[in-house]
Parts: C-alpha cells; structure tokens; sequence
C-alpha cells in the first residue's frame, strides 16, 4: 500500500447532538468573498490534513459562492466530515427569513450548491421576530424526518429566545442542538446567561469571532492603522473592537502566551475550549498555514492557575 503524501493528523472530539466534531472547526466565511476557488480548496484540504472535521458556513457567504467552493473542495471526502450550513440572513430580497415555505427553499438551494443528500447541522442564522419559531421548528423537523437534516440549530440568539424555541417544540420533534453566538476573549457577554442557559439543556456552544476578527492573533498594534484590506480597517463594528483598552489587553494577553512558549492565536482558542458548553471553536482562514495555527491550539490546556491571570488580564 503506498504511503499517502499528507500524514493527517487527528483532534480531540467533542459533540453536537449526535454530530462527533472536532474541538477546532473551519469557519468558511472567507470562501468566495475574500477567497477564490483554488485558495479555498488549499484551506480546505490543509483543515482535512490538520484533523478538522467540522465545517462551518452559510448561505449568504461569498454571496452563495462559499457553500459551493467548499462542496467542490470536499469532493470525495464529504462523508467523513460534519458540514455546517445556516439560513435565515437575507440572499436577496426574496431569499431571507424563516418561513416554513422559504426554509424548504433554502434547504435545497443549500444542498445542490453543496453537492450533496444532506446537511448534518443546519442553522437558523439569526431570529426572525415576524415568523412563530413553532412554525419554523416544524419544517425544520420536517427536514430532519426527510433525511436532508441530522440536526438542527440556531445562531445569535438570547438566552429569552433559546428558552421560547425549547417551549415550542412538540415531543418527538427535532430541537435545537446547537447555538452560535460571538465569543472571545475579548467579548464575553455570552457568558452572563447565553452559556448558562445551554448548560442547562445540554445544548452545544459553538463561538463564531474566536480571534475577535484578526484582533487576537496579534497582528494589530497600538498606534499603528490596522493592514489595508483587513477586517478592522473596512468595517466599522470591527474598527470598535480595536480600541486602545482592547489593544492593551491584547498586549498583556500576548506576553502571558509568548512565556508560556505558545502563540496568542492558541491561547485564544485553547481558552474557548475550556468553557464546558463550547463544542467547536470556528476559526476562519485564510492560508493553510493559518488553518495548522488554529488547529495547534486544541494542544495547550490550560490550568485553573492559568484562567484565573487571564481573568485578571481581561478585567
């Protein structure tokens, strides 16, 4: 038997329902916006090399292009990975939202761009306060006994509306598994009742932002104008995030990895994984250099010692 060119390697898993993920998945929000085709597949086989088996990415992504490189990336490797999709954001004036009609729609819209029978965790991406969220979990479910589902989740919502959608649902019917809100070191607010409210119905957290937008992989200094073209230096919400006290923090948050012989990337992501709700931390990338850096960081774990000096870093 020849010897294969890449030595894979593998991660520890963790689960989402019934979905076996690794502890480091690939967000794909790059795909087909910052992205060509041939830079997504080279991501994309580097996270297959790195042992990632969890595939994070959505409908509007890329303007619909990220769902279809990935499919085309996959190719013949497609089952042995959890694939990740979401709907709800608008595509287009017709396309967006979560009525029932519509959900069907997007389901197939998503499945044939894919290339692929079936997703294994699909996503509401956002609420829709104009639709009941009984309607929408009914079709959802319906998707789910078809076999075009696995399993069902949800994405920026509050701990308010994570308990209404647990109400609606009718015995036997398929249920949120999963919740992906923003989470990192440096925007916390899941942490007031968001993952305590998944703690309490074993419902997985999946962190979108682990590196704050590129702000926690160090490459952003104070005094200095972020790199043309990045995130922080495009778009507003993002420029928000690079304040002065962030920055400094940043600094402090560097030093503590860098003598504990690991980088700031691997501390970001090694800590979202102590946090016992968090399934699969999504990191974005855009090199597979960058895809072997996230992954590196399911190896560092971290101490209570440790946690508690981050605490008082960030405080």
């Amino acid at each position: 038997m020849m010897e294969t060119a890449h030595k894979e390697h593998t991660l520890d898993t963790r689960t989402i329902g019934s979905l076996e993920v690794s502890v480091v998945g690939l967000g794909c929000n790059n795909f087909g916006w910052r992205m060509n085709y041939e830079a997504t597949a080279a991501v994309v086989h580097a996270a297959l090399d790195a042992g990632i088996t969890f595939f994070d990415t959505a409908d509007i992504y890329g303007d619909t292009r990220s769902e279809e490189y990935l499919g085309r990336a996959l190719g013949t490797r497609r089952n042995d990975i959890v694939l990740a999709t979401k709907f709800g954001m608008a595509v287009d004036d017709r396309r967006r939202g979560a009525r029932p009609e519509y959900i069907r729609q997007a389901a197939e819209d998503s499945l044939r761009r894919l290339g692929t029978d079936h997703i294994d965790l699909y996503q509401l991406h956002q609420p829709d306060p104009e639709v009941p969220i009984a309607d929408t979990l009914g079709a959802l479910d319906e998707l789910v006994r078809a076999g075009k589902v696995r399993e069902i989740g949800c994405s920026n919502f509050s701990a308010e509306q994570i308990q209404q959608a647990a109400e609606a649902i009718p015995p036997g019917a398929a249920r949120f598994v999963s919740v992906q809100n923003e989470y990192n070191l440096l925007q916390r607010e899941v942490e007031r009742d968001v993952l305590p409210e998944c703690d309490r119905r074993k419902i997985a957290f999946i962190p979108f932002f682990p590196l704050a937008s590129g702000l926690l992989t160090g490459k952003y200094r104070r005094g200095q104008s972020p790199p043309e073209g990045s995130r922080l230096a495009t778009v507003e919400r993002f420029k928000e995030t690079a304040s002065d006290p962030n920055l400094a923090r940043v600094e402090s948050l560097l030093k503590f990895a860098t003598l504990r012989g690991h980088t700031l990337v691997e501390l970001a992501i090694s800590w979202l994984a102590t946090h016992p709700p968090v399934a699969s931390v999504i990191a974005g990338a855009t090199t597979p250099e960058q895809v072997r850096t996230n992954a590196a960081g399911a190896n560092w774990e971290l101490t209570d010692e440790d946690l508690v000096e981050i605490d008082t870093i960030l405080s």
